[in-house]
């Protein structure tokens, strides 16, 4: 089962969230017929948003995490909400590309230079915005910089997705630990060795290591303190009549050329590949709704 951990260490000076996402992420990757290039960068990004979203408070909290770059991935989008529920999609789901000089897949060359989108629908009139230049366009190393430039938080963000040899998924997973303001010399310090020890998170899961586990070595005599864990899945909140709504937005003459033209629409879901059909009679119902 996915989930996500929660924790403190250092009597506070430092705040963690480890989470593993292999159903997750497969759950995308079924949905989307995704290539392992794009399995992972999704996965990367499904990964953080899940951690990031429950960071916010309220239950009606929604954020979304955007990289639009000219990579031939075609951009990546997520959006998270503060219960674990997260979706998403690339633009290409089958790219290509070659593996890097480590033989790995090559995320950075898939997504490309370009920007990450940080928006936080916190209930308010406007909803937060942050933007910033992707780093490495790896996705860890981006929302790392993202923390420190838009938020002034210190933080390691830490993600990795592996591959079965079948393509299915593997592990997939991550952490982000964060540095309090008030943190001292002594703590970062120590934080700083002990990250300097990890590889990679998929090394860590290859292991046999838990988001407890990864947290504990993380944070290895700093006191962490596991506050709590949550589950966290594949979600999208689509529906017919969701859409229904969507289609008496365009208007009614827009409607009505539709029902003229005689034939039934398919209209797709972005988030989850789910196609809905309306036959002439449902686009009627709706041209008579939206009187």
């Amino acid at each position: 089962m996915d989930y996500i951990v929660r924790g403190t260490a250092a009597k506070g000076q430092i705040r963690a969230f480890a989470t593993y996402t292999k159903d997750m992420v497969e759950t995308a990757r079924k949905r989307h017929n995704t290539s392992p290039t794009a399995s992972a960068a999704l996965g990367r990004l499904l990964s953080a948003g899940a951690m990031m979203g429950v960071m916010m408070k309220g239950d009606k909290n929604l954020l979304t995490l955007q990289i639009k770059a000219g990579g031939p991935i075609d951009g990546i989008t997520v959006t998270a909400d503060a219960k674990g529920n997260v979706k998403g999609y690339v633009g290409n789901p089958a790219v290509m590309v070659p593996a890097n000089a480590n033989g790995k897949l090559d995320v950075g060359a898939a997504v490309g230079v370009g920007f990450l989108n940080v928006i936080m629908d916190l209930g308010m009139k406007e909803p937060y915005s942050g933007q910033t230049m992707l780093q490495t366009s790896e996705i860890g190393d981006d929302l790392t910089y993202y923390f420190a430039t838009s938020q002034q938080v210190p933080s390691t963000v830490g993600l990795g997705v592996l591959m079965n040899k079948d393509n299915t998924v593997k592990h997939a997973g991550g952490f982000i630990i964060q540095l309090m303001p008030f943190a001292e010399e002594e703590v970062i310090a120590k934080l700083e060795a002990n990250l300097q020890k990890v590889k990679s998170v998929t090394d860590l899961f290859e292991t046999g290591l838990t988001p407890e586990d990864i947290l504990g070595q993380l944070l290895e005599g700093l006191d962490l303190t596991i506050n709590d864990t949550m589950p966290t899945h594949f979600a999208c909140n689509c529906g017919k009549q969701r859409v229904a709504k969507a289609l008496i937005s365009v208007g009614k003459k827009e409607l009505q050329s539709m029902i003229d033209d005689g034939e039934e629409i398919e209209l797709n879901c972005h988030f989850c590949n789910t196609n809905y059909n309306f036959s002439i009679a449902d686009l009627k119902e709706l041209l008579r709704l939206s009187r």
